[in-house]
């Protein structure tokens, strides 16, 4: 009777314990937990444009990403931190909003920008020179603002060299 009862405690504690997990897992998935927001400064010539940006710093948020997000405002966006510079790829799968990658160097300048990537898409999108962050932001909004190889940008998690 005692093992009985201890089963079936062990087996009630395991099955709460999976529910939990499973939703802390599906959460963090779908985008449910937030991550720390910061305003990034982008310098284009002589004009700075300002976006409100989720920062990714570790390797589960930078996995996870913008996938699954439907919509996001004009003036914000997602930056990647990474701890040293190199060659980053990215890839849009999950991913339905199509966006621009820009990706930066360690002294805060665009070294190159993926405009207009696919939604979904499994293809590899290189940065093509080393970089040690990278900003997400809506398809279009590079263009639209001007934004180039070149230009700078800072925020406070960026700590360029």
């Amino acid at each position: 009777m005692i093992s009985r009862l201890v089963s079936g405690s062990l087996l009630a504690v395991t099955l709460a314990f999976s529910v939990v997990m499973t939703t802390v897992f599906a959460n963090a998935a779908n985008g449910h937990e937030p991550l720390p927001q910061e305003t990034l400064l982008v310098k284009s010539d002589e004009v700075e444009h300002r976006f409100l940006v989720e920062v990714a710093a570790t390797d589960i948020e930078r996995a996870r990403g913008l996938m699954f997000r439907e919509e996001m405002a004009a003036d914000h966006g997602m930056l990647f931190i990474f701890e040293g510079e190199g060659e980053r790829f990215f890839w849009m799968k999950n991913t339905p909003l199509p966006l621009d990658i820009i990706y930066i160097d360690n002294t805060g300048q665009i070294v190159s920008i993926a405009a207009d990537t696919t939604p979904f898409s499994e293809a590899v999108i290189p940065s093509g020179k080393p970089a040690r962050f990278v900003l997400e932001v809506n398809a279009g909004i590079a263009e639209k603002l001007e934004i180039k190889v070149g230009d700078r940008i800072s925020s406070p998690s960026m700590k360029a060299d």
